[in-house]
Order: structure tokens, then sequence, then C-alpha cells
């Protein structure tokens, strides 16, 4: 019971980070704007979302710990550029990177665990090897590359401004 409500609150709390963080690129690619306080709520969640992942009880390293590691990382890597160097210079760009690649891992995650949990995707691909999945996941990756690569020159060739989504 107690581990089912954590899964639910992992769940929504990774939901939030996913909705947020596609607000965040889509002012980044669209307005070249960063959306302050949607971003709070991106990298806070995100963060979130990963260390909770390491919480649930697991006898052996899995997967998914390795993608929430290389998750932290770049996540602090991108807290480092917002923070630390207050995305001056090539910053700006690490930043948009990074924070993409943060949404990509959890978008990621997400489709992996919809191919285990929804009965038509599973039926699709049983063992995440078969050709469904390896073409799901490879579009992401496409999608997720172009709009990185799109928000990371959008955002660097304007003056940082920021905001709020209206």
């Amino acid at each position: 019971m107690i581990l089912t409500a954590f899964t639910l609150v992992h769940v929504l709390i990774s939901l939030v980070g996913i909705i947020a963080g596609f607000v965040v690129l889509y002012g980044l690619v669209v307005n070249a704007k960063l959306l302050r306080d949607w971003n709070t709520a991106f990298l806070s969640t995100t963060v979130l979302t990963s260390i909770t992942g390491f919480l649930f009880p697991v006898k052996h390293f899995m997967p998914s710990q390795g993608v929430g590691i290389v998750s932290l990382t770049v996540l602090a890597i991108a807290l480092y550029a917002l923070h630390g160097r207050h995305l001056k210079g090539g910053w700006r760009r690490t930043y948009v990177i990074t924070a993409t690649m943060a949404l990509y891992l959890n978008v990621f995650v997400g489709v992996v665990q919809s191919f285990t949990k929804i009965p038509a995707l599973k039926l699709l691909a049983p063992t995440q090897t078969e050709g469904p999945f390896k073409i799901a996941q490879l579009s992401l990756l496409i999608i997720f590359i172009f709009l990185g690569t799109l928000a990371a020159n959008r955002f660097r060739e304007k003056p940082l401004r920021t905001g709020v989504l209206s």
C-alpha cells in the first residue's frame, strides 16, 4: 500500500516535471525566452523525480538508476549554468542543452514505463527489444535533438529575457 502511494507520487512529480519542461522548451524555442517560474518547477520536479527514483526497493543496480545518475549529473550542470554562471556566454547554450537532455531523459523513462504498463504497447513490444519500442525511442531522440538544437540557437541569439507565458 505504501509502495503504491509512493509510486503514484513519483509518477505525478514526473508528469509535472515533463509538462513544465515542455513549457520551458516552448519558451526557449518559440520566444527565445526563459520562463522563470516554469523553469523552477521543471528543474525542481525533475531533480525530485530522479532522487525519488532511487528510493524504490531493488536488490541490484537497475537501468533506471543509471538514467537517474545521468539525469542528476546533467541537472547539476544545468543548475550551475543557471545559478552559478548566470547564463553568461557559453553557459546559455550549456543550460539549454542540459535542460533539454534532462527533459529527454524524463520522457525517455515515460516511454519505457508506457511500454511496460499500457497493455496495447506491451503487446507490441513485450521485451522492449522489438521494432515499435526502438522506433518510438529513436523518434523521441530525433525530436529532442531537433528541438534542443533549435532552442540552443534561438536562445543564444537573443538577449536574455525572462517572464511568464502569456
